[in-house]
């Protein structure tokens, strides 16, 4: 089940934000407090990865319309599809009847379902997921001719399918040492939602290593299991260098893991100084990459996987050179199965106010996040009329301030580059020398960072009206 869009209303400073259209991965842009993050958390809780995590009306109820509190108010719906014939075709087998059989008991509706009259499945099939401020989640469809959905039954197979929610605020890895007799301990009493950001980083350290707390414990306790726990550290150690390097584009690094008696530390070495030092003693930026590297990539093969991950300012403490790096793993955690590489097909929604986190390949990604008489709105675009938002979409596409309104005045040709945006130029000056026609003087050329990176400038410019055009080469790009 893949989501499509979803809707938030009577949440916070959201009163009825619209459908808002999800890509496989989804920019959230807008001001603080516009309602970026109410957006994420209303539409978290519609099937959350924390099971406790529900709605409070007494919390949540817009501030303003405080006397119109209603718990049978809906908070949260989405569409999803449903793909694939033997999906769609389970769905109809333990959902579907035809709808002069919808009065029956639930053991007439059991002996319907194995009757052979049931439409044939689709390729895909559209389903709405609910939720209000009390009760469970509650799914609906529009049922094929001649046919209803047994409502509970439609609701425990969505159950059953849907994706769960993560909403992740917290990315921090300190580095500090761990003792893995109390972390084991923390393993085996609470839940994993339970566990802090450092142990649950530090857990799945020694999941991808291939390592298990209580078989490395025991292993102290002998000479030969000390000897044999030297090669694990070192193949742990390798495991996650290699791992990581493919992640983290920036600067070549190498992982050491330590461990004495119970004490384990993670060391960090820059391949040419030569002196590892303990990952608590790197840049913070680092060590948060490190912690979403890890985490977010590597677990969404068990805990994670095939969820929706919804990711507060993910990159604020990187360089404008690991947001690169981030867009690029964004792409292999969504990847569809077959190409996927480091995890399950998961749907990314994100907040930024970063220019550079966003990516100018696909502007169809962008959702603008408004603030009108307190309330949020939202636009499924990447222009607005308000300053605030347009401030990333301008700093990403090089505009200065004030820019905007002379490329408005004048016609704007968008070329792949800085090359190319020379070579016109030249093309026109020989051109006028020549007493033949050159470029206009009214015409702006505005150079993109290279041909992929196009869209994000012909979304803004016809979003603008502006008169404008595109100029590509023929090359593969």
């Amino acid at each position: 089940m893949t989501l499509k869009e979803f809707r938030v209303r009577h949440f916070r400073n959201v009163v009825d934000s619209g459908w808002i259209k999800v890509q496989r991965v989804t920019a959230l842009v807008g001001q603080n407090e516009g309602g970026k993050s109410n957006l994420c958390e209303a539409l978290y809780r519609l099937n959350p990865f924390e099971p406790q995590a529900a709605y409070n009306l007494d919390e949540d109820w817009p501030a303003d319309d405080w006397g119109g509190r209603d718990r049978a108010a809906t908070v949260c719906e989405a569409r999803f599809e449903v793909s694939g014939t033997t999906a769609i075709a389970d769905l109809f087998r333990a959902c579907l009847m035809p709808i002069e059989q919808g009065s029956q008991s639930a053991e007439a509706a059991e002996a319907v379902q194995a009757t052979p009259h049931l439409p044939d499945a689709p390729d895909t099939f559209d389903l709405t997921v609910s939720r209000k401020y009390e009760g469970p989640a509650v799914a609906s469809a529009a049922a094929p001719a001649g046919h209803e959905f047994n409502t509970a039954r439609l609701t425990a197979w969505v159950e059953k399918h849907l994706a769960k929610f993560v909403y992740i605020r917290d990315y921090e890895l300190s580095g500090a040492r761990i003792e893995l007799d109390q972390l084991a301990s923390r393993q085996a009493s609470v839940s994993w939602a339970e566990l802090t950001n450092e142990e649950q980083t530090i857990l799945i350290v020694l999941q991808l290593a291939r390592l298990e707390i209580q078989d490395f414990l025991s292993k102290g306790a002998s000479a030969d299991g000390r000897t044999l726990r030297s090669f694990d550290k070192r193949q742990a150690s390798a495991y996650l260098t290699n791992q990581f390097a493919r992640l983290w584009k920036q600067k070549s690094v190498r992982f050491h893991i330590e461990i004495d008696h119970t004490t384990l530390n993670i060391f960090a070495e820059d391949v040419g100084l030569g002196m590892p030092v303990r990952l608590n003693r790197r840049s913070t930026g680092f060590r948060w990459y490190v912690s979403f590297a890890w985490k977010f990539t590597h677990a969404t093969q068990g805990e994670y996987r095939n969820c929706v991950l919804l990711l507060e300012e993910p990159g604020i403490h990187l360089h404008h050179a690991g947001h690169s790096d981030l867009l690029e793993l964004f792409e292999e955690l969504t990847a569809p199965r077959e190409m996927n590489k480091v995890g399950g097909e998961n749907t990314i929604i994100y907040t930024t106010h970063l220019a550079t986190m966003l990516d100018q390949a696909y502007p169809e990604r962008i959702r603008i996040i408004e603030v009108e008489n307190h309330h949020s709105k939202v636009l499924n675009g990447m222009v607005s009329s308000q300053d605030k938002p347009m401030m990333v979409i301008e700093s990403r596409l090089g505009l200065a301030g004030g820019m905007s309104g002379l490329l408005g005045n004048r016609q704007t040709l968008v070329v792949e580059g800085g090359d190319d945006a020379i070579i016109m130029q030249k093309l026109s000056g020989v051109l006028d020398r020549s007493s033949r026609e050159g470029l206009s003087e009214r015409i702006y050329l505005f150079p993109a960072d290279g041909a992929s990176k196009t869209p994000m400038y012909a979304g803004f410019l016809v979003g603008h009206g502006w008169d404008a055009g595109v100029l590509l080469d023929s090359d593969e790009e």
